[in-house]
């Protein structure tokens, strides 16, 4: 992205003291994150299956029942790099004439999935036309909302998952010649759901059938980027122009009672991907980014870093001790927050001085100039640093995060 020329400094104001010199902005970076966790306390992590590929495996197996008449216990998919895996088989049974079905427990290795242990279950029986009929039944979720490149009032069933179902059926039967209704459901999937981000999403009723390469990757940092841009989708999809980054889930509670014209889709717990998540909002033509969160990341973010994980950025002292000068604390103030062990113990050190305010406006204002100049220039930035607790805002660049 080309880069925005810095924004005007605003004259003085009595209730902050000093301003900085105009800036040109720091060097933008936004550091990769390994995207998964190999091992763990010096042992190797386990890999597991995704809910799409233990759907096709279920899938697979109920046809195989119903075409052969024989109850299957071990399945064999292709996963979309075409290597092939071997699944067991939970249970399969024959319903009745002509509908059979089976059930794959996910395993999903040692990452802590909320859908691990989860029976997918794959109901399989002749249709009168040809074709496959892919459904979604108990415990699948219902999209509801536009955004997530999927049908709404379709199941939440997504584009890899539902082509490695429609082939792992078709190996079996060939469904131009002889059609099939294919349903997939998860008996505790609206209990499951509950534990995720379905709901603001607009899933309602039951977990996704996800997956983009039939692998989990313990500890995936990829899966957690992913669900914040697809969260930032989801509200540009819905006409919604402003999008409310926050950093955990308590600035995420403070944010929307300190914005209650906004609707619960466009604030989004965006964690370390506020590159991500701008890049996003640049995509869906949004014309408006709020931050909302406490002095670590904000000062991770004044620094440039736009990807802001604790093994991949430090916090600059540097850029406290500029900004402490530039508030007006005394300069043994100044000297103390350069070797600050925190960003908070940088705080404490502002609060006590009395300059928290207008060290944390210029803080601020100075992560709305790196936002702006990364999205360069295609929306504008609001901040807020709140404090510990998530809830109270202790100085903001204004709009509705007055403090």
């Amino acid at each position: 992205m080309t880069a925005a020329g810095p924004r005007p400094e605003p004259g003085p104001d009595p209730r902050t003291g000093p301003q900085p010199a105009p800036r040109t902005g720091p060097e933008l970076r936004e550091p990769d994150l390994p995207r998964t966790a190999k091992v763990r306390d010096g042992k190797a992590l386990r890999a597991g299956w995704t809910t799409g590929s233990c759907a096709s495996a279920a899938a697979r197996a109920a046809a195989l029942h119903l075409v052969t008449g024989e109850p299957q216990s071990v399945v064999e998919v292709a996963l979309p790099s075409g290597n092939r895996v071997t699944f067991a088989v939970e249970r399969c049974e024959l319903l009745r004439p002509g509908r059979a079905e089976a059930v794959v427990v996910k395993d999903a290795g040692d990452d802590p999935d909320v859908t691990h242990g989860a029976h997918l279950t794959a109901t399989v029986a002749w249709r009168p036309e040809p074709g496959l009929m892919l459904h979604g039944g108990v415990g699948v979720g219902v999209v509801t909302k536009p955004g997530l490149g999927l049908e709404v009032g379709g199941p939440a069933i997504n584009p890899v998952p539902r082509a490695m179902i429609t082939q792992a059926v078709g190996e079996v039967v060939d469904v131009a010649v002889r059609g099939l209704d294919v349903t997939i459901s998860v008996p505790d999937g609206e209990q499951r759901a509950k534990k995720t981000t379905n709901g603001k999403l607009g899933i309602i009723g039951g977990i996704s059938i996800l997956g983009t390469t039939g692998i989990v990757r313990p500890f995936s940092t990829a899966s957690w980027r992913a669900s914040v841009e697809q969260a930032v989708s989801v509200a540009a999809a819905q006409g919604e122009r402003a999008i409310v980054l926050c950093t955990g889930g308590r600035t995420e509670k403070g944010a929307m009672e300190h914005i209650p014209s906004l609707p619960d889709v466009c604030f989004v717990e965006v964690g370390d991907f506020t590159g991500a998540a701008l890049r996003r909002a640049v995509q869906g033509g949004m014309e408006r980014a709020v931050f909302v969160g406490m002095v670590g990341k904000l000062t991770k973010l004044a620094a440039g870093v736009l990807m802001t994980h604790y093994t991949r950025s430090k916090i600059d002292t540097g850029v406290l001790a500029s900004i402490t000068a530039a508030a007006g604390a005394p300069p043994e103030v100044v000297a103390e927050v350069a070797v600050a062990n925190t960003a908070r113990h940088a705080y404490e050190l502002w609060e006590a001085a009395g300059v928290l305010v207008p060290a944390g406006l210029l803080l601020c204002r100075q992560v709305a100039d790196v936002m702006e100049q990364f999205a360069g220039g295609a929306l504008t930035a609001e901040v807020a640093m709140v404090d510990f607790t998530g809830r109270r805002i202790v100085a903001s660049t204004g709009g509705e995060l007055l403090p």
